[in-house]
């Protein structure tokens, strides 16, 4: 197999291994807090404490990386990983079940950020949409077949299992690494930028405790306010701070890019919106219209059949009309199918919301290939490191503030229509919000020019002079 494949498909297990072991999780969070003697409220911990950890680790994911080589940072964090796993399965009570997820995302905070900084730097820009078209499969399964997977381990067998299975897949990952992946390095690394790690992860860790409890009942409202207000003059600070560092650990500077700024802030707001589907789409026809969980889980499947299959069209589809148009159309799609998701009622046919399912796999999954890819168009290979840790990091906030909202804006809709539980009713005005969020991402797109990123998508006649974002 052509390494220009290869090695896409090893950083997308990895990546598919971290998206799994999410979104399983939180099927299994009942059973958990049943064994561990625990409210299952209280398991929102494990939740949060992971994501605290990614919060804190993966900014400084490219400078280790560059630092150490890629691969052996790499291979460091998926037995990180592993271990965390280990750990998780075999935790005896509730605060160790919580410091081992905090270590477990350690792993994960570096393992996908480099291995998508080893995707960028090993593949030519030519190639690069074709290799993000394989890394892209991982982040549409994981979050559909994660919850059914979850809710079969748990119920006949064990919910120890769900983190069990991490083992192997590490094994094997392991082993590819070391026999296919380059040990890539930068020549010159200059210091690490402390007081921006301790600025960054202090604001980014409070701001997702804060978001997380706002979904979950987790902290009283005077907590959370605190959590947002330590988090948003942490951030402040750092802002401050990387306008006179000249190596801050985050380069905000990056964002001056139009390209950069399309995928990371555009893309951050898109993932927001359409982000909150796998949360609220089970919940909907769960609770609102009376499936099962067997029967939800292979409704929801179906979007994942929409992603694989426009995999094998993303390349044709962006040299035909480039990525500014497709960014623009597609949100707007995407935008649209998501807020129609709350006009079905408990008579719609399965097999109509099966096929619009489909339709929005394939959206979201050209969506987010075209986003992590225009993101890198005029990066050049010193700023690379840089780049794939901002993005990353961009990437996995976004996913969980898209969890936050849609269970927030749920709630209020409940609230304010006076229902004493959640109903079907109370679904439209949770899926119009992540609409108008999704939508919101054309801002950035409609400023990328006609032949931004012409030399990944082969759009255009024209040829594109050499760009660098010095």
């Amino acid at each position: 197999m052509p390494r220009a494949i290869l090695i896409p498909l090893i950083v997308a297990c990895a990546l598919f291994m971290e998206n799994m072991d999410s979104t399983v999780l939180a099927t299994a969070l009942p059973a958990i807090a049943a064994s561990l003697g625990e409210n299952p409220l209280a398991l929102k911990l494990a939740i949060t404490s992971y994501l605290i950890s990614l919060a804190i680790f993966i900014p400084i994911s490219g400078w280790v990386a560059d630092r150490f080589g890629a691969r052996t940072v790499f291979a460091a964090a998926m037995v990180t990983f592993m271990a965390g796993s280990l750990w998780c399965a075999f935790s005896g009570s509730l605060t160790e079940f919580v410091l081992a997820r905090f270590f477990q995302g350690m792993g994960g905070a570096m393992m996908v950020p480099v291995g998508r900084l080893i995707l960028m730097r090993s593949v030519p820009k030519s190639g690069i949409v074709k290799a993000m078209s394989y890394l892209t499969m991982p982040a549409m399964l994981g979050p559909i077949l994660g919850p059914p997977l979850g809710g079969m381990i748990t119920q006949y067998f064990n919910w120890r299992g769900i983190f069990l299975i991490n083992v192997p897949v590490s094994i094997l990952g392991l082993i590819l690494i070391f026999v296919y992946i380059p040990n890539l390095r930068e020549a010159e690394v200059p210091a690490l930028d402390g007081r921006g790690l301790v600025y960054s992860g202090l604001g980014l860790s409070t701001i997702l405790l804060g978001l997380s409890a706002l979904g979950g009942h987790l902290l009283p409202g005077a907590a959370i306010v605190g959590c947002m207000l330590v988090g948003c003059l942490s951030l402040y600070a750092y802002w401050r701070h990387a306008r006179v560092t000249p190596h801050p650990v985050l380069r905000l500077d990056l964002l001056r890019l139009a390209s950069f700024r399309a995928g990371v802030v555009g893309g951050t707001l898109f993932r927001i919106g359409t982000g909150t589907l796998p949360f609220l789409l089970p919940l909907m026809l769960q609770l609102g219209f009376g499936l099962s969980p067997v029967e939800s889980g292979l409704i929801t499947c179906f979007t994942a059949i929409g992603a694989l299959s426009i995999r094998t069209l993303t390349v044709f589809i962006l040299r035909k009309t480039g990525f500014r148009r497709v960014l623009t159309w597609n949100a707007i799609g995407s935008s649209l199918v998501l807020v129609g998701f709350g006009l079905f009622t408990a008579q719609t046919s399965h097999a109509f919301i099966a096929v619009v399912l489909m339709l929005t796999g394939c959206f979201r999954a050209l969506q987010f290939t075209c986003t992590n890819t225009i993101a890198y168009a005029d990066i050049n290979r010193e700023n690379m490191g840089n780049a794939t840790s901002f993005a990353s990091m961009a990437q996995r906030i976004s996913q969980s503030v898209g969890v936050a909202v849609g269970a927030y804006a749920l709630e209020l809709a409940s609230v304010l229509q006076g229902h004493a539980t959640i109903v079907a009713e109370d679904f439209l005005p949770a899926f119009a919000v992540a609409s108008l969020l999704s939508l919101s991402s054309l801002y950035f797109y409609r400023q990328l020019s006609p032949e931004a990123g012409a030399e990944m998508s082969g759009h255009g006649r024209h040829k594109m002079g050499k760009k660098t974002d010095e």
